[in-house]
């Protein structure tokens, strides 16, 4: 069977639906925000920052990804930051992004919520007037700190909820069960923000079910050890409630050993609404087309396979139905 190139791959027109903004901060635009507020970082050159994306689990990627966070200061950082992975999408043929941010990232560091999302909405704005890329934004709370701060964010939210499609939870997976946000996901529900989450990743297939019943999720954020409950894997089938998978995150944070053990392509021939994303692409290896590339060298990804993935995030985002329509006619 031919493989499908890179060329073709990035010309394919995508959508993006794990990408958390904080994840796509390149070390120059790093170095760049770190000069321009005076910041002192903990590395002397890019290439020192780059050598140390070397990750044996998601803590150590964790750890290295709040410390580059720190250079996040102003409106126009945020935007900086927005306006960096929008171009890069622009430049992969990404049609539709919904990405992530988490205010508690920044506001536990003195920065205003309002500064973070004005500058993110403000890029995201632009992106669709200028790009023709069309958004989402999901805030998400860190689930490693407790749920009554994972309220106060909510309630500093809700001034600029006409900015936000839903709410989310990530971070440090482990020992964290999606249960322990039951109520502040109640509370988001109310006031009519749509639910996804992440669970399955280093966490166990359970935590998939919890995100579903007690969290009422539209989305469950990776999800690959679904995999290990046929049940589970059962009820994807059924419901069709979809997978935002990052292949090289996966492998990067070691989920998996080599991209050839990774599981996706299993789960889609079973019928399951998985999706490609490139989740925190500055640290982990690539975009949304090196996501795709890397699948097709390690399992020669057919174009009916690759066209299915991308049909798969159309129908799982939360573009309205007239926006969804258009996506697929570019995809056709």
């Amino acid at each position: 069977m031919t493989n499908l190139t890179y060329d073709w791959l990035n010309a394919l027109p995508k959508v993006e639906l794990h990408l958390h903004l904080e994840g796509s901060l390149e070390p120059e635009l790093m170095f760049a925000l770190a000069k321009r507020n005076h910041i002192q970082l903990a590395f002397d050159s890019i290439g020192a920052v780059k050598a140390a994306y070397q990750f044996s689990n998601l803590q150590d990627f964790l750890d290295i990804y709040y410390a580059g966070a720190n250079v996040l200061q102003t409106e126009q950082d945020f935007y900086d930051l927005t306006w960096a992975y929008l171009t890069k999408c622009h430049q992969q043929n990404v049609m539709h992004v919904e990405p992530f941010f988490d205010p508690q990232t920044h506001t536990d560091r003195g920065i205003a919520f309002e500064t973070v999302i004005m500058g993110i909405s403000r890029a995201l704005k632009d992106g669709e007037a200028q790009l023709g890329i069309s958004s989402e934004l999901i805030m998400c709370f860190l689930r490693h700190l407790s749920e009554a701060q994972a309220f106060d964010t909510l309630k500093q939210a809700e001034p600029f909820l006409d900015h936000i499609i839903a709410v989310g939870l990530d971070s440090s997976e482990k020992g964290q069960p999606p249960e322990k946000f039951s109520r502040v996901f109640a509370k988001a529900r109310e006031l009519a923000l749509l639910t996804v989450a992440h669970a399955g990743e280093e966490g166990p297939a359970a935590y998939i079910w919890t995100a579903i019943n007690d969290l009422k999720v539209s989305r469950i954020d990776h999800g690959v050890r679904a995999i290990d409950d046929p049940a589970l894997m059962q009820h994807l089938v059924k419901t069709q409630i979809p997978l935002t998978v990052c292949p090289l995150s996966n492998t990067k944070l070691r989920v998996f050993k080599t991209m050839a053990d990774h599981n996706i392509l299993d789960m889609l021939e079973q019928g399951v609404c998985v999706t490609v994303n490139s989740d925190d692409p500055a640290y982990f290896g690539g975009y949304m087309t090196e996501n795709f590339n890397a699948l097709a060298l390690a399992f020669h990804l057919s174009s009916k396979q690759a066209t299915k993935l991308v049909n798969n995030s159309i129908e799982a985002s939360f573009a309205n139905d007239e926006r969804k329509q258009a996506m697929r006619d570019i995809l056709a």
